[in-house]
């Protein structure tokens, strides 16, 4: 529905509200104004059973669009949240983790401390210590933050996000030797 159409169907609701509610506070009041005829008062009641039907049926499409685009949207999440499942246990084949190596790779990539990952599996801190050590030396990475942006550098790279054009600051500190001078 357009914008304009709904604002309309909104003013008219609005006065036909203005309306009957300053006749039966005038009527309650006993304070006499000038009187309308009886067509007139039909015709504000005619507009006023119509807008409200307009606006039922409004809210009707957009509660229907709303709950399409929520479905559409949590069809997404699921999707998302599958395919990155999937790519974790891409890289862990790849990288040939162990089952406990798995575990902890994967409590280290959802932001559990070492002393958390340790009371979830029950073993020591230093053994999570150990097998994160093992985990970065096969990913070849330095820490959690370079496993973590491995995984996100993949899932980037498959929502084919439009790619931003550098500024000339970033393109002059990212490739210095590809600048010719005149």
């Amino acid at each position: 529905m357009r914008r304009s159409g709904i604002i309309a169907v909104f003013v008219v609701q609005l006065l036909c509200a203005l309306f009957f509610i300053s006749d039966l506070v005038l009527s309650m009041l006993g304070l006499m104004v000038l009187p309308i005829t009886w067509g007139y008062h039909e015709v504000f009641e005619i507009a006023a059973v119509l807008s409200l039907m307009i606006g039922l049926w409004m809210a009707l499409i957009a509660l229907s669009r709303l709950q399409r685009d929520h479905r559409e949207a949590s069809e997404r999440l699921r999707r998302a949240s599958g395919a990155f499942m999937t790519l974790l246990c891409e890289r862990f084949d790849d990288w040939g983790l162990t089952p406990a190596e798995r575990d902890v790779a994967l409590f280290a990539i959802k932001g559990l401390s070492t002393a958390e990952i340790a009371s979830m599996r029950a073993t020591s801190e230093g053994t999570v210590k150990a097998q994160t050590n093992a985990i970065y030396r096969k990913a070849a990475v330095n820490g959690r933050g370079q496993l973590l942006s491995l995984f996100i550098e993949d899932l980037m790279a498959d929502a084919h996000l439009p790619t931003l054009a550098p500024t000339a600051a970033a393109s002059e500190a990212v490739e210095p030797e590809m600048r010719v001078d005149a």
